[in-house]
């Protein structure tokens, strides 16, 4: 008799762990994403008659000189990016070279696109001029701090160098959830990206169910104080601080079958159950749906795939914006 679904998981799954795996965050200045809110800054703020863009070059040179001040006081090398280098690569040379158990592994420095400040200059109609800003997307530097934390393991995070000074962060979950088990000196046997086995399977859901907001602000709240930052601490007292949101959220549910094969059997066993439709390299299945010009079906149209490659097939559903892999 050919095993369902539910029996392969009941009776050949060893492990099963549910946990936040990659975050993807955004930092923003919620003071300094308008016009007005610039202006304010400049004039008020740093005390400038005029809010001029020529007030843009000293805050950016000072980031960069603190930066390499950084680099240089830290002994942390500071890399420039080439053109379709593969960042996580170069990453991951320099992490296998870092033997402390925090610090900043390497700087990296990329020209890349964000949206910033474009000034126009206006006349007053009792003479003299001023300045209204609008936002436009504008190459810069940005600078990718990759850090090694007691908290979170592998983690970077990305600073644009010019207002409103952009921030992006990359966090992992499981890389989390690993470093908790091992100050509680729980044995584990690590995936790249999850878990194997692990002593004590009850503990280790518990700690993934555990991680929360709080202990993603605690990240940024540490490093955005040890790091060269585009604001000055003042400014900072004044409200000019970074908020951190979600920009997306990776959920992850592993399973770990007793034997290898159960994996094929388990595969098999999904196509055959919801598609019904063989063994092909590559399976479509259409979505029917009324479509209108204000909801216009995605590029390549709703579908589901089924891709084999080798001995590892994958299965992605897409729908609208959503991608189930």
């Amino acid at each position: 008799m050919t095993p369902n679904i539910n029996t392969i998981i009941k009776d050949h799954v060893t492990l099963t762990v549910r946990c936040l795996d990659r975050l993807y965050l955004q930092g923003y200045m919620p003071k300094l994403q308008t016009s007005g809110g610039l202006c304010y800054f400049l004039r008020d703020h740093l005390g400038q008659p005029i809010p001029s863009p020529a007030l843009f070059r000293p805050m950016h040179d000072r980031f960069v000189s603190a930066v390499t001040a950084f680099a240089t006081d830290q002994a942390v090398p500071l890399i420039t990016f080439e053109s379709g280098q593969d960042k996580d690569a170069l990453a991951a040379t320099h992490r296998a070279a870092f033997t402390r158990p925090e610090g900043v592994v390497f700087v990296g420095v990329a020209q890349e696109k964000m949206r910033a400040f474009k000034a126009h200059k206006r006349r007053l109609p009792q003479g003299g001029v001023t300045f209204d800003f609008t936002r436009q997307p504008v190459a810069v530097n940005h600078y990718y701090f990759y850090m090694q934390d007691r908290d979170w393991g592998p983690a970077f995070l990305k600073i644009g160098t010019y207002v409103p000074y952009p921030i992006k962060i990359c966090l992992n979950g499981h890389e989390w959830v690993k470093q908790q088990l091992r100050r509680a000196q729980i044995t584990f046997t690590s995936l790249d990206n999850g878990f194997l086995t692990c002593a004590d399977p009850v503990r280790l859901q518990t700690i993934c169910d555990q991680l929360g907001p709080r202990d993603i602000q605690q990240f940024f709240d540490r490093w955005s104080h040890c790091l060269p930052w585009p604001v000055r601490p003042e400014d900072r007292l004044a409200g000019y601080d970074h908020r951190v949101t979600l920009c997306q959220v990776e959920i992850s549910l592993t399973q770990i079958f007793d034997r290898p094969v159960q994996g094929r059997h388990f595969f098999e066993a999904v196509i055959r159950e919801n598609l019904d439709l063989g063994r092909p390299d590559r399976v479509r299945l259409l979505f029917p749906r009324r479509l209108t010009r204000r909801t216009p079906p995605p590029a390549y149209g709703y579908r589901t795939r089924i891709i084999t490659d080798g001995v590892e097939p994958s299965l992605h559903i897409e729908y609208k914006h959503s991608h189930l892999k």
